[in-house]
């Protein structure tokens, strides 16, 4: 084996991540995204594998539980895949 072979195999593949920011930057802050859409019980909802659904609770800004007739399910925050109707 060479020793570039060596090196190589000993290296970790990089990890991408996102950059932090620094509040002392000189650089303008990244911008938030929109604000999560708030949904309410009783709130009817179309999901996009789902289909018809109501809203049946709320957790604060983490999730939803809907009901779609025979099954429920909680989708977490950002609701991406939730429509209100």
């Amino acid at each position: 084996m060479t020793r570039w072979g060596r090196i190589l195999r000993l290296m970790k593949p990089a990890r991408a991540m996102t950059r932090r920011y620094l509040p002392s930057s000189p650089f303008k802050a990244p911008e938030a995204g929109p604000p999560p859409e708030q949904f309410q019980i009783d709130d009817r909802v179309t999901h996009d594998q789902h289909g018809l659904g109501r809203i049946v609770g709320v957790e604060e800004d983490i999730a939803v539980l809907v009901s779609f007739g025979a099954s429920q399910l909680r989708v977490t925050s950002p609701f991406s895949k939730l429509t209100k109707l």
